[in-house]
């Protein structure tokens, strides 16, 4: 569905998400049940929870697989000058539904709110 045609509430916003564990993936998820386009940033090399158990035969988290449902996902390396830039560039892209970040990593020197 376009944001145009999609009924729900947060049809056209869009969301990058930086996050791992329950409570920042919980949210991007319900923003992206609720409508929002939402992006998650993965390393390289994968989550810190993508292996959480329990695992399906693959060895992908069940419970990752979940919290992540819905979303598009990139994977950026963020202890490089590219990736970072990359990632500034997602967050703040021009357009209707852009600049939100959800995340529940520590601050960086690199990252701050402004």
């Amino acid at each position: 569905m376009s944001p145009t045609t999609d009924p729900r509430p947060l049809a056209g916003l869009r969301v990058v998400e930086l996050s791992s564990f329950v409570a920042s993936p919980l949210c991007g998820l319900t923003l992206s049940q609720l409508g929002a386009e939402v992006i998650r940033v993965d390393p390289v090399g994968g989550a810190a929870d993508v292996h959480r158990l329990p695992v399906a035969p693959d060895g992908t988290s069940i419970y990752w697989t979940g919290l992540n449902r819905g979303k598009a996902s990139v994977t950026l390396d963020l202890r490089s000058e590219d990736g970072r830039r990359a990632l500034r560039e997602l967050v703040c892209a021009p357009g209707e539904g852009g600049g939100i970040l959800v995340t529940n990593s520590g601050g960086r020197d690199w990252m701050s709110h402004e």
